[in-house]
């Protein structure tokens, strides 16, 4: 009788215990590697948070411009290079893309 469940115990390891196991453990590094759906909320509540304080800072420049023709001078003489406009347009591209992938996740 043990001659004849000890060969069926090895087979079965061999062709059910070891492939589940690899198959497991190949899912588990995979899912690990990207970027989880925490993840991505938190980046676009940084993202959206970045572009309220960027609108403030262009709002308070414009009212110290106002208010101190001297300042607005003093600040085109050192010449501040403005942001590319290039980086801003993948931004709002990759927005417009999470945008779409989410509504379709949704459907």
């Amino acid at each position: 009788m043990e001659d004849i469940l000890v060969p069926i115990g090895v087979v079965g390891m061999l062709f059910i215990g070891l492939p589940w196991l690899i198959l497991h453990y190949s899912t588990q590094w995979k899912r690990a590697g990207s970027i989880t759906r925490e993840d991505e909320d938190l980046l676009d509540e940084l993202y959206d948070a970045a572009r309220r304080l960027d609108d403030r800072m262009n709002t308070i420049e414009r009212i110290i411009a106002a208010d101190n023709p001297e300042w607005a001078r003093e600040r085109a003489l050192r010449h501040e290079p403005p942001l590319d406009d290039r980086i801003g347009e993948r931004i709002e591209d990759r927005i417009a893309e999470q945008d779409m992938s989410r509504a379709e996740r949704r459907r």
